[in-house]
């Protein structure tokens, strides 16, 4: 499988929003527990930077099959050169590498970007995210136990972490 990478434009979000859309009846990883709208998501789309990019990837017929997204930790300056990250990925495309992919152009975005420390924050459960990060040198840096609540059962949220340099 082929993939490119390139900056999000307006015209990608019906498609990045379809992407994530795909994952909330799973339970697995977002606590959204129901679909959202590209209205819904175009603050958040907007608040995506030159700093903090939201990338999508296409495969070779020019579909997008997943997206990466950078955003401000915490919003206060002393953690300026930390990212959490987010990788979302198109259904027809999970179990054949494009993870991988995609987190290996991550940390290699992360350091032109400026980032130091990379998070990402993840349902416990979600053990194929986990394993993903973990293969690329993410350790746990917090639990949050029980802290999401889903059709009346409590999860936990993993905070891993990366340092790039």
């Amino acid at each position: 499988m082929t993939m490119t990478l390139r900056r999000a434009a307006k015209k990608d979000l019906d498609a990045v929003v379809a992407i994530y859309n795909s994952t909330v009846a799973s339970r697995m990883v977002t606590a959204d527990t129901e679909p959202v709208t590209p209205e819904d998501r175009m603050e958040w789309f907007l608040a995506h930077t030159e700093k903090r990019p939201l990338y999508v990837a296409q495969d070779e017929n020019g579909t997008i099959s997943a997206w990466i997204s950078f955003e401000t930790f915490y919003g206060r300056p002393a953690y300026n050169k930390t990212a959490e990250i987010s990788i979302y990925i198109h259904e027809g495309f999970r179990g054949k590498g494009a993870g991988s992919y995609l987190l290996q152009e991550a940390l290699r975005l992360a350091r032109e970007l400026d980032i130091r420390s990379l998070m990402a924050f993840i349902f416990a459960h979600n053990l194929p995210s986990i394993k993903l990060f973990e293969k690329f040198g993410f350790e746990e840096w917090g639990l949050f136990p029980g802290i999401a609540e889903m059709d009346g059962k409590r999860y936990d949220l993993k905070i891993l972490g990366r340092e790039l340099s």
